[in-house]
């Protein structure tokens, strides 16, 4: 039976007067002497459309980092490391490795190639009953992921929108404490660095606020929360079909649908993309469906000002695992929440998106446990409210980071110009 509470199901949205008592704050991108940061876009090869979430790895270091939603990417590489190559791989196309000097071009573009073998051909795809394939996923998990406690370098950004305008962004570096993925334990996240940022002539009275931060996209992951959404001994309450299989980085991967069959609450559905030799989920994108407004509200929305109705009406996630010497661990979250407003006495309605995402660029294995302090984040964290006196110029340089889309970077830099103007 799924947790009656699912954390990352169930991510606190407050709407409340908008106050401008918060803090703004904005950083400028600075490259320091011992990092060189190379910049692209990844497209697709028949028809130059951008692939967002393309991966970029330093083959023989745990140093990554993702695409936009422009495709575009921001790559940072310590100085000494000569002599490398980037592997770059996107669900469905066929990955290619690079060497280090062909990004010194600066602003390269790297045209990937659709994969176009006819995979239910391959007899690698042996499973003929996908409940059976889930379980024996599930039942894995044990043994494909990382056993060890590990300590992530991560990226994280919080992106709210009402309409097509950015009214608000949280951006910070964390440190994301793994516990065992046969373990029951909690992951913990602790924060490195942080900015904000809030252009309240836009909020329309509203200020809409997320809470969990990092802990929303991190808690998607699957398989160290499996009850989240699956039962591990009982699948009984889905039905499971195959998609068309496809590939990625010379894997070989079932595509299996999901969908809930109890549709008196909100419910599931989605994709799970999972490794033909190792039964290993691999990437899994899935939404939940809120047709039901009171229920979605309830589970949603935690205060509200009095004269409105606010339901979500779009709720997605994705999740997607990387590989290390032939084990499995978290390497990119994604969560995506868009809410209505409707005002008493108003004409029109207010549409806010929610967007928040969690990339890991650098991990390291933790033998030690590691001591908790006043840098970790309460589960209950809002970023623009609680995160304070984080801001360092000088520091963004040396870390990964996703490259802002063009509409994030205009917003940041109208306010940085507000603020330096008053």
């Amino acid at each position: 039976m799924r947790n009656q509470i699912s954390f990352f199901a169930r991510p606190l949205i407050i709407l409340l007067f908008f106050s401008l008592s918060s803090e703004v704050l904005a950083a400028l991108q600075q490259t320091t002497d011992r990092f060189t940061e190379y910049k692209g876009q990844v497209v697709n090869s028949r028809n130059q459309d951008p692939l967002a979430g393309a991966y970029l790895s330093v083959q023989n270091t745990n140093i990554s980092t993702v695409t936009n939603n422009d495709g575009e990417f921001s790559l940072k590489i310590p100085q000494d490391l000569e002599n490398v190559n980037v592997l770059v791989s996107y669900l469905g196309f066929q990955s290619r490795t690079l060497p280090l000097e062909f990004f010194q071009k600066g602003n390269v573009v790297i045209e990937l190639k659709e994969s176009l073998e006819e995979l239910e051909e391959v007899s690698i795809f042996t499973y003929t009953d996908p409940k059976a394939l889930v379980r024996n996923m599930l039942d894995n998990r044990g043994s494909n992921y990382f056993t060890d406690r590990t300590t992530m370098t991560a990226f994280y950004r919080e992106a709210i929108k009402r309409g097509r305008k950015n009214v608000s962004l949280s951006e910070a570096v964390v440190k994301i404490h793994k516990q065992s993925y046969d373990s029951n334990a909690d992951d913990d996240i602790a924060l490195v660095k942080a900015r904000k940022t809030a252009d309240y002539d836009r909020l329309d009275t509203v200020a809409l606020k997320l809470r969990g931060g990092p802990y929303n996209p991190l808690s998607i992951d699957l398989m160290k929360n499996p009850t989240h959404i699956f039962n591990e001994m009982d699948l009984s309450n889905f039905k499971f079909t195959f998609d068309d299989p496809t590939k990625i980085d010379d894997q070989y991967l079932y595509v299996v649908d999901f969908e809930e069959l109890n549709k008196q609450t909100p419910w599931y559905y989605g994709k799970l993309f999972i490794d033909a030799n190792t039964f290993s989920l691999v990437k899994a994108s899935f939404n939940l469906n809120v047709d039901n407004r009171s229920a979605a509200t309830d589970l949603f929305v935690k205060k509200k000002p009095g004269g409105t109705r606010v339901y979500p009406v779009e709720v997605n996630y994705d999740i997607t695992y990387r590989q290390k010497d032939g084990r499995w661990y978290f390497g990119y979250g994604h969560t995506q929440l868009e809410f209505v407003v409707n005002w008493k006495r108003k004409l029109f309605n207010s549409r806010y998106k929610v967007n928040s995402e969690l990339a890991v660029t650098n991990w390291e294995i933790n033998k030690e446990k590691v001591k908790r302090d006043d840098s970790f984040l309460s589960r209950r964290v809002i970023m623009n409210d609680d995160v304070t006196g984080f801001a360092d110029l000088t520091f963004w340089g040396e870390n990964n980071i996703i490259e802002p889309d063009e509409s994030i970077e205009s917003a940041i830099d109208k306010i940085r110009d507000k603020l330096e103007n008053n």
